[in-house]
Parts: C-alpha cells; structure tokens; sequence
C-alpha cells in the first residue's frame, strides 16, 4: 500500500523569505508565482488607480486606494495572502504597515494571460468568502469588464469604451478605454 503523499504548505513567512524582486501569492498554502505585468496592464492599472483617488480627493472620502504591490491578508490565518491590483480600503483599522488585514471594500484585478484563471474562478471564490463588497475583472484581451457586486449578489459585464457605476459609491463611475 502506497503512502498519500503529503502536499508541502506555506505560509506567509515563505512569501517574505522569497528573493528580492519575486513576487508571489498565497491561497489555502499554495504558492502561485506571479509573473511582471505588461505594460498595457500597468497603463489600465494607472488609469484606474488614479481615477479612483480623484474621486476620494475630490469628495474628500474616507477610504483609500492602494495599487500592487500591497498586501492583502485575507484570512486570519497565515495560509492567505495576495496583491491585488488595485485595492480600496474604506476601513482604517485594517491597514497596518504591512497591509490590509481582512477584506478590502473593492478590489480590480486586471487579467494577465498567466493570472486568467486566477482572477476568474479562484480569487472571485477567495474575495466572496472573504467579505470583499466588490470585485472587478479587467480583462484587457477582450476589453470587457466583470462587475460583482457581492452584497447584491449581483454580476454585469461591461465593454471597454462603457461607464461602470461603481457599488460602493453611488454616484462614481469609471470609462475604461
């Protein structure tokens, strides 16, 4: 009788003793190795991230924005960490020097093809679960946006070139070309 091979699980420590200029995320103990965005990404990423500072600055909001690489710990456990791309924190007891503990307000992600089936199907379980309020999926590739709005239970899908209303404020929108 073969023994069950036991998979190794890390831990936020792992993350940290990672080498200078790696990065990585970690969900339920598993390691999953990011790779340098594009430079598209990091023009949507901008584009985005100051978009939504204009709109706090200007109506001198309470929350604030944050782009990656910052870190998000999801749980209370040391199992779950990830850098969201952009990530808006309306709670202030949350944010330490070392990031957001819980659950951002609202969190984009923009697809890479080597994060697609992240950002899709395993980070939109984690950030639900988790207590995210919000999720956008910025897939560049076919310029669409997916919208949840996980207090709804609510999901749209936006073109680029659409506004976006966004949820947890009610009278902001953002155009992505």
């Amino acid at each position: 009788m073969d023994a069950l091979k036991k998979e190794a699980l890390y831990t936020t420590e792992d993350i940290y003793a990672l080498p200078d200029g790696e990065r990585a995320e970690l969900i339920d103990g598993q390691i999953y190795y990011m790779a340098p965005p594009s430079t598209q990404h990091q023009r949507i990423l901008n584009y985005i991230n100051t978009e939504i500072n204009m709109y706090i600055r200007r109506n001198k909001g309470e929350c604030e924005v944050f782009p990656a690489p910052f870190a998000v710990f999801l749980g209370k456990d040391d199992k779950n960490y990830v850098e969201p791309d952009i990530s808006v924190i309306c709670a202030k007891n949350k944010i330490t020097d070392k990031g957001c503990y819980g659950a951002p307000d609202w969190i984009i992600e923009i697809v890479s093809p080597s994060s697609k089936q992240m950002d899709y199907f395993m980070k939109l379980f984690k950030y639900r679960s988790a207590g995210v309020r919000e999720y956008w999926i910025v897939d560049p590739a076919i310029e669409q946006v997916v919208v949840y709005e996980f207090e709804q239970e609510r999901m749209e899908q936006h073109s680029f070139g659409e506004e976006i209303a966004v949820g947890i404020y009610k009278d902001f929108s953002i155009r992505i070309q």
